[in-house]
């Protein structure tokens, strides 16, 4: 049977904001999306309300039915699935798929992901193409198998890192691309138009997710490698060290001589010294406070040095 836009059947798994463009996007382009998945509703903020997740919220605003299991290989989740009798699965930004799932549908199941694959594979591919100062990256969609992010390569689209690009800016300047990515690959598997392209493994890096540890500043690094992890951190989970966190910072030329880091205001101006350089934090986060300006934070200090 050929199929079209309105006969194909798509269930799309998503979570995030991320998720959301696509999502739109395969709905707006007249695609027939039989039903959602997506995490379950979550206790969040102080009053620990059930907070639902942004796809969720689009696909109640779009009026498509919603699946949302705990267990991703329970019988009655599988069968649930199997009954929609979809010819693709979407997946962008949701949690690994066992195998009984994504064998289901007959044309496979398709991830949006955020690098140019082979390359940041894994949890977090935008923060540590920003933390290592790639120039570019950009996104893939692949078609799953039994490994993570290993699968064959549909279409993939790159994208510079500007200057100073924190994440959550690359984040958004990767929306629209993303959801015009989905939307072309839907076409392409659709049509037969589209053939996976093996990814070599000599050139695969990892993206390990971000943790307390890992998102420490490290002090090892020259100036310019320090403002890209703290630049790859921002928003979240934010570079931090001795009860601050850390969101944006540029170069400067002069090098304030210390042994031990710290901080110092110079022309009211905020800078971060350390053994191997020097650095203007241009915004601050201090513990328990909100995020705040290097120059606010100037205008609250009493002292001239704080050491971290």
């Amino acid at each position: 049977m050929s199929l079209d836009s309105n006969t194909l059947r798509i269930v799309y798994m998503g979570t995030p904001e991320f998720a959301v463009a696509p999502l739109q996007a395969l709905h707006d382009s007249g695609f027939n999306i039989v039903g959602i998945v997506t995490v379950a509703d979550k206790p969040a903020g102080r009053g620990r309300k059930l907070q639902q997740s942004p796809v969720k919220t689009k696909s109640l605003e779009l009026g498509i039915s919603i699946l949302q299991p705990t267990n991703l290989k329970e019988e009655r989740f599988v069968s649930q699935l199997r009954a929609l009798n979809a010819d693709l699965f979407v997946v962008v930004a949701f949690r690994m798929l066992p195998e009984q799932v994504w064998m289901l549908p007959r044309l496979g199941t398709f991830n949006l992901h955020g690098s140019l694959l082979p390359k940041y594979r894994g949890a977090a591919p935008l923060h540590w193409a920003v933390i290592n100062g790639e120039r570019q990256t950009g996104l893939t969609t692949f078609l799953l198998d039994k490994m993570i992010d290993t699968g064959g390569i549909l279409l993939q689209q790159t994208i510079d890192i500007e200057e100073n690009m924190t994440t959550g800016e690359l984040h958004d300047a990767l929306l629209p691309i993303g959801a015009s990515m989905v939307v072309e690959t839907v076409q392409g598997l659709m049509r037969n138009e589209l053939r996976p392209t093996r990814q070599v493994e000599h050139y695969a890096t990892h993206a390990p997710k971000l943790n307390k540890e890992n998102s420490e500043l490290d002090f090892r690094r020259s100036p310019q490698e320090l403002i890209n992890q703290i630049h790859g951190l921002n928003p979240f989970p934010g570079a931090h060290y001795s009860g601050y966190k850390f969101l944006k910072a540029l170069r400067c030329d002069e090098h304030f001589e210390t042994d031990i880091p710290q901080l110092s205001v110079r022309e009211k101006h905020l800078f971060l010294d350390y053994p191997n350089g020097s650095i203007e934090i241009i915004e601050i986060k201090p513990s328990g406070k909100r995020n705040m300006s290097g120059k606010d934070f100037v205008n609250g200090l009493n002292e001239v040095f704080l050491t971290l």
